[in-house]
């Protein structure tokens, strides 16, 4: 067996003779016998060594037992080392005592018995191999653990990179089909309409009458896609606007009766935090659409403390917990990440029959809550 699996035990006794018996009675593969004289020798071995056990003789000339016991116990690498004090049949009940007052597991009386001598220390040797396998244990695991995290940590970190790639290149995208392609059919419709101010016969005009309602279409067609990809009014009007005329939006193409209670719209809110409770609301108005079967929608957006606090409730079908915490469910994955990534949660919850209800909460940065405290009080004092 290798030394560094075997179990050290540190035999200290002033005789030779009682050394070298311990050293032969003990001896054995699963154990490695650290022999010492005097208690600095014994106190040399202890800062060298992880001890299994100590066994150490009480009447020693100098320093006996109990003072290297209690200098064993302040060194850091045998403080909690187990020791067996070794006395002759002379000592009384009180040096007994004391023994154990000094930190000792076990006594024995010499003339030692062989038999009983190797079955304690057999214990020790067995308690010590098997508390060295639960160390490893416990330190494969805090490895695995932190490798974990540290997956983890990697995966949130690249979740939020996609996040904010994706918002980047809708924006651009919106951007570019409102500009381009917006501007473009406008000019087209005014081609379309001078020629149809210059007919040169009916039958232009009823073609041109056709191409200028396929145009107008197109514009509200491209409108449509340009603010589901990103809606102006969350960059010029703010949060509260935006989800205002997202609610009147869902309302007007599900027939869903929805109720609103939203702060003032002249509460403006960090860009990115706008953003993410906004793409937030819009996935969970695409599962009561899909999913909920509901008449009605309940929607909330307030501050409390120093969060923003978003509460959607539908009267559906419900939502269970199996559903809501599936791995499959990518919708909802998505909203954990974009709450997490702000270090903001999402609670969903519901029953069969009694609807669904969404709890989104995310931190306001810092400077952003001063600055809303001050415009509240300003305006609680009547302040321009």
């Amino acid at each position: 067996m290798p030394t560094a699996d075997k179990a050290n035990i540190l035999l200290v006794d002033d005789e030779p003779e009682n050394l070298s018996a311990l050293r032969v009675l003990l001896d054995g593969a699963d154990r490695h016998l650290l022999l010492a004289h005097d208690a600095d020798a014994a106190l040399r071995c202890a800062s060298e060594h992880d001890l299994a056990l100590i066994l150490l003789d009480v009447c020693m000339p100098g320093t006996d037992g109990f003072e290297s016991a209690q200098m064993l116990r302040r060194n850091e690498r045998s403080r909690l080392a187990p020791i067996i004090f070794l006395a002759t049949s002379a000592d009384d009940l009180a040096s007994i005592s004391r023994g154990y007052e000094v930190g000792a597991v076990d006594y024995l009386v010499k003339p030692l018995l062989p038999e009983v001598l190797r079955s304690k220390v057999s214990v020790f040797v067995d308690l010590h191999r098997k508390n060295t396998e639960l160390r490893h244990e416990v330190a494969v695991r805090r490895s695995a653990e932190r490798q974990v995290r540290e997956s983890e940590a990697r995966l949130h970190a690249l979740t939020s990179h996609f996040i904010t790639m994706r918002e980047k290149e809708r924006t651009a995208i919106a951007r570019e089909i409102h500009d381009e392609l917006g501007q473009v059919l406008t000019v087209l419709k005014m081609d379309i309409a001078w020629l149809a101010r210059h007919p040169d016969d009916a039958r232009l005009r009823v073609k041109t009458d056709a191409m200028s309602r396929l145009i107008d279409d197109t514009i509200r067609s491209v409108r449509k896609i340009s603010a589901g990809l990103r809606p102006e009014v969350l960059d010029d009007m703010g949060l509260v606007s935006a989800i205002a005329w997202q609610t009147t939006e869902f309302q007007k193409r599900t027939g869903v009766r929805c109720r609103s209670a939203l702060p003032p719209e002249t509460e403006v809110f960090d860009k990115d935090l706008s953003n993410t409770l906004f793409r937030i609301f819009q996935e969970i108005l695409t599962n009561v659409a899909r999913h909920a079967h509901a008449t009605r929608l309940d929607v909330e957006l307030r501050q409390a403390g120093d969060r923003l606090v978003l509460k959607v409730a539908d009267n559906g079908v419900g939502i269970v917990v199996q559903e809501a915490n599936a791995p499959t469910t990518l919708g909802l994955l998505g909203m954990h990440e974009r709450a997490l990534r702000l270090g903001g949660t999402v609670a969903i919850d519901g029953e069969p029959g009694a609807g669904t209800r969404v709890r989104v909460s995310i931190p306001i940065p810092g400077s952003q809550r001063e600055h809303g405290r001050e415009s509240r009080s300003e305006r609680a004092e009547g302040l321009p």
